[in-house]
């Protein structure tokens, strides 16, 4: 099918509109049975395949696959770069050396070692396989991480897993890539590469992102910018960070994470909507994905069972376990929390979207990795998928009951006789202590604590305000007029 014709137009635009219908529809049915959202969109995608309803049949030399992936790749690397917070890394920088260095790399380290005695695969093959098989799925993890009873060291571990594990694999399988397809990679050669993975693709990835939000900041003061297309800007940084990279012959892959990398090192305040459409865009083409995967192409896995590649397929499953539990022996966290990191490493999109940058490239013998990892990617989303339906069973952390209308036709005489008034004013401030805090709290008047921090604060944060309503800063006037909160209600925001 041509690049450019309607046909591919129309089609597009229909399995667009197919995963944002489905995924909008069955969001609150996924987030209540806990059903592994990435099973679901596989179903779909099957239904509309060659062996369902026949409208969709999709190959490795398939245009819009190419495009697809190569968006999900960019948008996943970026937006998990530019949500990391540097000084939490800074923090637990234990946790993060141990998770990314000896559990993600000695992972990858026994799957290569695993392909090369069971498959037989060559070493550069078995490296390039075991790289992209020691990724964790960001979909499932989402759902994972979302949870409310999970242990707060289980949450920041696998958060700092998934936003920087790509990044440390991507290069090894763009170094293997370039052994298979080069005979001589010494000398020149070998300089050249490291030129263009090293020093162009992050160069041009830095450079991007450092002129991105300059001149954000500089539009902000001179005259300000809309809500609505700064929410745009992060496509426009990490498309532009790619591009900028492979026109000077480097990754556009890495430049894309050292973009997302630098704009979260600058810790410039960002506007919610930056991250928030970013990720939500990011999340849509990985389930549209999933959906080109699960027409015809992830189900070429089944095709190549036999006892060697079951036994593979076990072993790499079994392997992170291992990995991670003999990596975290050392520290103090306690013994369900590293199991659970250990065992919640799901294998998924990130696996496949790594796979295809060899397939891509016309490296030799790629598309065979590719279908073992087909294999693989089909038993972690039973298992671990199964795994998350079974937690999901687990009773969460009771939740502060809400303020609703009764409590607050039910305040006291001395709250309703007029609007907010400031607490310590003898300091003219409207700061609030948390005795003052209590202290309303115990005269039964009306109260609304909102947490207005932001982002990456919000979400790197272990503390939370009791029940607190989590609203933006810069939607809180808007929200609590949408609220219809009475004029005597106090609006204590927090932002610690």
């Amino acid at each position: 099918m041509d690049l450019f014709s309607s046909q591919f137009f129309i089609l597009t635009l229909a399995l667009v509109g197919v995963v944002i219908i489905v995924a909008a529809l069955l969001s609150g049915f996924i987030d209540r049975s806990d059903v592994p959202q990435v099973g679901v969109f596989l179903a779909l995608g099957a239904m509309l395949g060659p062996a369902g309803l026949q409208l969709l049949n999709v190959s490795l030399d398939s245009p819009i696959l190419r495009v697809v992936a190569t968006l999900s790749l960019v948008l996943v690397l970026f937006t998990d770069a530019v949500s990391l917070s540097i000084a939490e890394i800074r923090r637990h920088r234990l946790l993060a050396f141990l998770v990314i260095g000896p559990g993600t790399l000695l992972s990858a380290a026994l799957i290569a070692l695993a392909a090369w005695m069971l498959l037989d695969f060559s070493p550069a093959s078995a490296v390039m396989i075991g790289a992209a098989l020691a990724s964790t799925d960001p979909v499932m993890l989402r759902g994972l991480l979302k949870r409310p009873g999970l242990p707060e060291t289980v949450r920041l571990a696998l958060r700092l897993e998934s936003g920087l594990n790509d990044i440390v694999l991507l290069p090894i399988i763009l170094v293997a890539m370039a052994v298979l397809s080069h005979s001589n990679l010494f000398g020149v050669e070998s300089a050249r590469l490291a030129l263009e993975l090293f020093l162009l693709g992050p160069g041009a990835g830095v450079t991007v992102g450092l002129l991105a939000i300059g001149a954000l900041e500089l539009v902000r003061r001179k005259t300000g910018v809309r809500r609505d297309y700064e929410s745009l800007y992060s496509l426009g940084v990490a498309f532009a960070a790619y591009a900028a990279a492979e026109a000077v012959h480097g990754s556009g892959f890495l430049a894309a994470f050292c973009a997302g990398l630098t704009i979260a090192a600058l810790d410039v305040e960002l506007c919610d909507c930056f991250l928030e459409y970013g990720q939500t865009t990011a999340e849509m083409t990985l389930l549209f994905t999933f959906i080109l995967f699960g027409s015809s192409l992830i189900w070429q896995g089944l095709l190549v069972l036999n006892v060697m590649t079951v036994l593979f397929a076990v072993t790499v499953v079994l392997i992170r376990p291992i990995a991670f539990l003999l990596s975290l022996s050392r520290t103090k966290l306690e013994r369900r929390s590293c199991f659970l990191i250990a065992w919640f490493g799901p294998r998924g999109l990130s696996s496949l979207l790594l796979i295809l940058v060899p397939v891509f490239a016309g490296v030799p013998g790629s598309e065979q990795l590719f279908v073992i990892c087909c294999l693989v990617v089909l038993l972690s989303v039973a298992l671990h998928g199964g795994s998350l339906m079974l937690l999901g069973r687990t009773p969460p952390s009771p939740a502060p009951a809400p303020i609703n209308r009764n409590q607050i036709d039910a305040a006291t005489p001395e709250a309703n006789d007029g609007g907010p008034r400031p607490i310590a004013a003898e300091n003219d401030t409207d700061r609030i202590s948390i005795e003052e805090l209590r202290a309303l709290q115990s005269s039964g008047a009306p109260l609304l604590i909102v947490d207005v921090r932001a982002e990456n604060s919000f979400n790197s944060s272990a503390f939370q305000a009791q029940g607190a309503l989590r609203i933006p800063a810069d939607k809180i006037v808007r929200r609590i007029a949408e609220l219809n909160v009475p004029r005597q209600t106090w609006i204590i925001t927090f932002c610690a």
